[in-house]
């Protein structure tokens, strides 16, 4: 019988730090290149507060607070905006949030967010 023995050193060593995914915030969201966040700190930063809250909340307490995300979605955009319910309501505010702010209709929006995420309790 041989024995195999493995010279793979896979999880040897220090790890590798942490890189974001996200590009930089750009100054002119009319100039920025493909795939940049055009969404400034200010709004991110809402955004990540309203997600981690909507998280926290129980699907009854969510349901409840729906009508808070619906009517932050029908002033960011002229269109009609489905209801897909409590399971993606944040994920279509950020997609809406971003498209704002790269047709250059950001300005606003961190006090529609804050208004919003304080009115979720």
């Amino acid at each position: 019988m041989t024995e195999h023995r493995s010279t793979d050193t896979a999880g040897a060593g220090s790890p590798a730090p942490a890189v974001s995914s996200v590009p930089p915030p750009v100054e002119h969201p009319a100039a920025a290149p493909p795939g940049a966040d055009v969404v400034t700190p200010e709004a991110r930063l809402e955004l990540d507060r309203i997600r981690r809250r909507w998280a926290e909340l129980p699907l009854d307490h969510a349901e409840a607070r729906m009508p808070v995300l619906r009517r932050l979605l029908d002033d960011l955009t002229p269109r009609s905006v489905p209801d897909l319910g409590p399971a993606v309501v944040v994920d279509q505010l950020a997609v809406l949030v971003w498209d704002a702010y790269a047709q250059g209709r950001g300005d606003g929006i961190p006090a529609l967010l804050t208004g919003a995420r304080r009115a979720l309790g």
